[in-house]
């Protein structure tokens, strides 16, 4: 996979997202914007849980699918659900149907609502300062950091599930708290 790829379209992405329309808007539009929501913020962390294991496009593919099923991610509607709930979850075709994942995201919604302050004052207090100089390469980029392992241990003590050290960071980079674009991207400002 190269560092940075020129689309048709002449301008240079982060290589990961390589030429699918989809990925490509996530990329463009989306990831490394710093989100502030809780329902946003709510939205990613769950859908980095869903993806361990699969691949990002995969979850992206179902993205609407996610919305609809979990109400929009608006934690109040989550933390309400029941058995009913995560049953009719299990036969929805249009997400992930794996139980562990959909009761740890009810679960999630949940400890969200008890969290003081909120879901982003609690995720924001671990994100480290801004980098002195972006990276140069993919290669450069961690799978987990000390923010994110300190972000999974302390949400993992409020209740949380599937946020590990990896998935977290994955969450810290779609949601703005780290800046991994590429040096060249055309996300660069």
């Amino acid at each position: 996979m190269a560092d940075l790829l020129i689309g048709d379209d002449g301008l240079a992405r982060c290589g990961w997202c390589g030429d699918d329309p989809l990925y490509r808007a996530y990329h463009d539009e989306e990831w490394g914007r710093p989100l502030a929501d809780d329902a946003r913020l709510f939205e990613l962390l769950t859908l980095e849980g869903f993806q361990a294991g699969l691949a990002w496009i995969t979850i992206l593919r179902k993205r609407e699918g996610f919305r609809r099923a979990f109400g929009g991610f608006e934690l109040e509607a989550v933390a309400a659900y029941a058995e009913p709930d995560v049953e009719r979850l299990l036969a929805d075709a249009s997400i992930v149907r794996h139980r562990g994942k959909i009761e740890a995201a009810i679960g999630n919604a949940r400890a969200a609502l008890g969290l003081t302050g909120g879901l982003s004052a609690l995720v924001w207090s671990f994100a480290p300062p801004p980098r002195a100089r972006r990276p140069r390469a993919l290669a450069e980029l961690p799978a987990a950091s000390a923010e994110s392992v300190a972000l999974s241990q302390e949400l993992r003590r409020r209740g949380f599930r599937f946020v590990g050290p990896t998935t977290v960071y994955a969450f810290m980079q779609a949601a703005g708290l780290v800046d991994d674009h590429i040096e060249g991207c055309l996300a660069v400002a």
